[in-house]
Formats: structure tokens, sequence, C-alpha cells
């Protein structure tokens, strides 16, 4: 049997430098059209519905068109609810009982790149299969609608509020944000209206950052990717503490009052633990990605529940909880999945869990995360390459690779990958000593930038 291999989707939908391949408008349209189409022939509506978001990048504009005319173009219909964060797409989609949901964003990445993300009927991300059943159909044109057949488009103008409203919901309803100061930093992204909004409609006295974006802004110097903005705020207005979103707000990280920062690995240890205590936690199992520090494996172990491992991406993360039947999921990166609350990472949502069990446990962040798992010494290198041969090509990587391994035995690890969704390399080397794995990590990206260079 032979498996079909996508060409334009990656880890995460698709994405590149907009108005270059495969960021045009051209493949914007063709996916409009595709979409609709294989909706329809698989028993969907006539006139299938598609829900269309967007962060606030300037390209934004023109792949929203384009897209909106792909589907209309087969007869299809589309709902565009303008910049909203990814996950209040996936709500929205599965609210309205629309066919599918298109996200336009490039998530953490600057302004000048742009991305696809395609959501089924359910609000879950779309399996590979289905992407390479749209790509198959993106090259056929197929029969354009004709007069009363042509489709139409329409903005559906409450779509910030029910997403508010939801959002709402997740925060356990015996409890308010009444007198917790905090730092929103929202990366002047797709949850600039959206997270304010949450937080001071529960209670909370907000400083909100990163809200004016002028479509070339997002994630400059702020948001997920430079958490010590928030951090300096946090610590200047003596707030209780900072969140900083990322460009779409579906990753979260988080300060403490002191201006430490918490990774995604600290957020899920500090729900799981306590999701364990409360038997909430199904199948006592976190499910984590290959990126995750061991720390978080012996915290999980030793408050009786266990870590199972993914390869690196939300939606493989999502995947595998689906499978097994488990409720809390994540990355690192600030990637966290309450499947009892959201079909895929949402950041307002995992930072409303925090602030719950702050609020409940009347604690300082920095009491409650910072005792929460004790950390692998771990070195993250990540940086940019022209091309991706795979690792297993490059003999001379696998060698210091080999060596690296050796000499760490059983009290380490090393991981190389490519990043799916940017031109970059990342190496990951954890062990018991700090100043060895930095030193063994530079050692092999030294090794891959010289082998990717001849």
């Amino acid at each position: 049997m032979t498996t079909r291999v996508r060409k334009l989707f990656g880890t995460d939908g698709i994405r590149g430098v907009a108005n270059t391949h495969p960021m045009t408008c051209e493949t914007a349209m063709a996916l409009g059209r595709a979409l609709t189409q294989v909706i329809r022939r698989s028993g969907g509506r006539k006139r299938p519905r598609i829900v269309i978001g967007k962060d606030t990048r300037l390209s934004g504009y023109m792949f929203e068109t384009a897209i909106t005319s792909g589907i209309c173009s087969v007869g299809g219909e589309a709902m565009l609810v303008g910049p909203l964060p990814t996950p209040g797409i996936s709500f929205i989609t599965s609210s309205m009982r629309a066919d599918a949901g298109i996200m336009i964003s490039a998530s953490h990445n600057p302004y000048r790149d742009n991305g696809i993300k395609l959501f089924g009927a359910d609000g879950f991300k779309l399996p590979d299969d289905a992407e390479v059943q749209i790509e198959e159909v993106m090259t056929d044109t197929g029969r354009l609608a004709l007069g009363s057949g042509i489709g139409r488009s329409f903005r559906i103008d409450d779509a910030l509020g029910r997403y508010v409203v939801e959002l709402k919901h997740t925060f356990p309803r015996d409890l308010t944000l009444d007198g917790i100061r905090m730092v929103a930093d929202c990366a002047h992204g797709a949850a600039y209206k959206a997270a304010p909004l949450v937080f001071r409609e529960l209670g909370a006295e907000v400083k909100a950052i990163g809200i004016s974006p002028n479509g070339c802004n997002i994630n400059l110097r702020c948001g997920s990717l430079h958490p010590d903005v928030a951090a300096r705020e946090v610590v200047k207005a003596g707030a209780h503490v900072g969140i900083s979103l990322d460009g779409d707000a579906d990753r979260v990280i988080l300060i403490d009052e002191r201006g430490a920062v918490i990774d995604g690995d600290a957020v899920m240890a500090l729900c799981a633990t306590r999701m364990l205590r409360e038997g909430t936690l199904r199948g006592n199992t976190l499910v984590a990605t290959v990126m995750s520090n061991l720390g978080l494996d012996r915290a999980i172990r030793a408050a009786g529940g266990r870590v199972v491992r993914t390869a690196v991406g939300d939606r493989y993360v999502v995947d595998e909880m689906r499978r097994g039947g488990y409720n809390l999921g994540g990355e690192q990166s600030g990637h966290v999945i309450f499947l009892d609350h959201a079909t895929t990472g949402d950041g307002i949502l995992a930072a409303l869990q925090v602030l719950a069990a702050i609020v409940r446990e009347g604690r300082p962040v920095s009491e409650i995360a910072g005792g929460v798992m004790t950390r692998m010494p771990q070195s993250l290198l990540s940086f940019s390459v022209r091309r991706k041969t795979a690792i297993e090509q490059l003999p001379s990587v696998q060698r210091v690779i080999s060596e690296v391994e050796r000499k760490l035995g059983a009290e380490g690890r090393v991981l190389v990958r490519y990043s799916g969704t940017e031109a970059k390399a990342r190496v990951l080397v954890e062990g018991p000593d700090e100043r060895a794995v930095e030193s063994f990590a530079a050692r092999i990206r030294d090794a891959l930038v010289d082998a990717l260079a001849t």
C-alpha cells in the first residue's frame, strides 16, 4: 500500500512567507475551492458553510479574500469572523454547525509569514489524510458555479462575544478574579480584544500590552517568544501574575509575581498534579511531546500518574488524547489542551485554569508553580537552515549524535529535528550536567550546520 505524502501541509497547516510559494493568493483560492468540493463530495451540504478567521497580519486581508473567492466560486458560503484566536475559530466552527473552519495565521512567526489551518465540523484540526485529499483536489478546478449557483459571504458580528462567553464558562462558577492584578501581553495578535475582555469580565485588574496591532507588529519583541517583556511589567506593576500569548493565542507562557517565566511543561505539571488529586485526570495520564523536559515525567510519576509522549505538534498531542480517552496534554512551548473544554490548544483557557488554582488555594504563583517539577538540565538550540536533508542521511552528524548519546548514557537524551513550520533545525540535549549539555548541543549544531553547507 502506497502512503500518500502531503506536499503543501506541514505539522500545522500550510505556512510560509506571504506572496511566496506556497503562501500565495492562488494557493489560497485553490484551497478554498478544494475544501468546499471535498465537503460536498463527502456527503455534506449542497452549499457548504465554512468559517474563516485570521490574526492581525497585513497579508490576512488578501488571503481572506482569496479563500472566500475560492469557496464562493464553487457554490460554498464563507462565514467571516475577522481577527479571533485559533481556538476561537475552532469553537465557532462547531457551535455554528459549520462544515469546516479556516484560520489564517502563522502563529508565533514574524508578520511577513502567514499560514492556513483547517478544522473539521467537530472543531478538531483535519487529519493528515484529509489534507492529502484536499491537496489532490486543488490541482483540478472542477466545475465552477454559474448564475445563482455562485456562493456568498457574510460577517459573523458576534463571534468575539460568543467566544468570550465560552471561555468564561470554563472558569469555576464559584470563583472570581476579584482582587487579582495581572499583565496580559497579547502580542499585537488575534487575542488583542478577547484576552483582556475575558479576564476583566471575571473581575481581574488587567494591564494589557501588545494590543495595538498595525499589521506588521504581531509577535514583534512581545508575546510568548519574548516573555521578558511581560515579566518586567509584572514586577513594575506589582501584579500577581502575567501571561504572554502568541500571535494566534493558542499557546501561553506564564510569569509569576517575581517575574520568573513558567513554560508549558510547568503549566501542565501544575494542572495535571491537581487533576490527579481530584481524580479528574482521565487514565491518570498526561500527553506531552518529545520536547518536554524529563522533569515533567518525574513530577507526574511522583503524583501517581504517567506521561505519554508524541511527535512535536499540538495536533499529534490531540490525536493521542482522543485515541486514549485522555483530557490533558500539551507542549513545552505553551500549547496546553484541556479536551473537556476545547478541541485545540487555547492560551486564554490555559491561563484561566492556572488562575483558578491561584484563587482557590490563596497562594502566590511562585509557590504553586515553583516547586511543581524539578527540571533536568536541557539545552534547546534553534537555528535557520537552507535545506532540510534527512538527519539519517548525514553521516558526520550521526557520528556526533552517537558519541554524545554514549557519553550521556541512560541519564540523558538527544533529539535533532527540523521545524515543521519554519526553515529551522532544532537540537535538544538533556542530561544531569548543565555545562556538558550545553557543550553537547553546540557540537551537534555545528556538525549539522557544516553538513548542510556542503
